[in-house]
């Protein structure tokens, strides 16, 4: 692997300030990177259903979900200020706001200061502290744990980093019921098991980019057919532990149907990706990103699932 230039990328920040207001505007909504936080509230709101054992205060939904949004923004814009230098030599991310020069690093670390600030005490304040102190830990966690001593040391760091993309999960239940709970912990961990296998098809497509800078994540360092086994054993352990959450009596029959379901077309992905991995496919023909997207729309429906459980079973 190479070593990356540690020094920080110029990015005009003299004249960033110049630049038109929409622009710049766009520039801070693009630091926080809305279509993660997507997936983010995508598992948050239904465990509150979950929780509530029906339809939560709608209140609570919206000062939970804003104040998640504050919280991960806070996060990422913290994210592209210490991998400004790495996100001006990759590919995929040459366009975010500090490579281009739309908002200048100074800027963009304020903005995520302030960010965690004003989230976690909006969680205090308008949710519970316990939501407040969960928020607050996924968000150090993410950027001292994975970006500044995992992302660049360790083919690892999408394992244990994945940790923060979890916390949505436990903030979830915690704002509903000012606690915590084993079927909370249940679906932090689908969540754990999930990550990486969503996030490795991916890294296999870019590798060549991860390489260039020196991220060592692990399609870079290992075969496909080591990553492609990995993703199997991930993609097992992921489909058991969903599972588990109809002994333990927190869901009935439908939620159990949906997970079961999609836990099925996923691992039938997940082998047919190690096949052709085994079969020294490379290229286009390898498919790996047919797992990445699949992997979205099997979190949107467990978790979809999660919400309706309880009105029908």
């Amino acid at each position: 692997m190479t070593a990356v230039d540690s020094r920080p990328v110029d990015t005009n920040s003299a004249g960033a300030g110049h630049r038109p207001l929409g622009a710049r505007v766009m520039g801070f909504i693009a630091l926080t990177k809305p279509r993660i936080i997507e997936l983010l509230l995508m598992t948050t709101i239904p465990v509150m259903f979950l929780a509530a054992q029906g339809v939560p205060n709608l209140w609570l939904v919206f000062a939970t979900c804003f104040g998640g949004y504050l919280s991960a923004g806070g996060a990422n814009s913290l994210n592209m200020y210490l991998d400004r230098d790495i996100d001006a030599l990759m590919h995929r991310t040459s366009n975010r706001p500090l490579v281009t020069g739309m908002v200048s690093p100074a800027e963009a670390l304020v903005f995520g200061i302030s960010l965690a600030v004003v989230s976690t005490l909006w969680f205090g304040l308008l949710v519970n502290w316990l939501s407040a102190a969960l928020a607050l830990g996924a968000l150090l966690f993410y950027v001292v744990v994975y970006t500044m001593l995992l992302k660049r040391r360790t083919s690892q760091n999408i394992v244990w980093g994945g940790i923060a993309g979890c916390m949505p999960v436990l903030i979830g239940w915690s704002s509903v019921t000012n606690s915590l709970s084993w079927g909370a912990v249940v679906l932090f961990l689908v969540i754990f098991f999930w990550t990486p296998p969503h996030y490795w098809p991916l890294s296999m497509k870019v590798k060549d980019d991860y390489a260039r800078v020196g991220v060592p994540m692990l399609p870079v360092i290992a075969a496909n057919t080591v990553v492609a086994r990995q993703i199997v054993v991930y993609s097992w352990v992921m489909v058991a532990v969903s599972l588990t959450l109809w002994p333990l009596g927190y869901v009935g029959w439908f939620y159990t149907t949906v997970a079961a379901a999609a836990g099925i077309w996923w691992l039938w992905e997940a082998h047919a990706l190690q096949s052709r991995a085994r079969a020294g496919v490379t290229g286009a023909a390898l498919k790996e990103m047919r797992l990445f997207h699949w992997s979205i729309t099997y979190v949107s429906l467990v978790f979809l699932a999660v919400a309706i459980d309880p009105f029908v079973s």
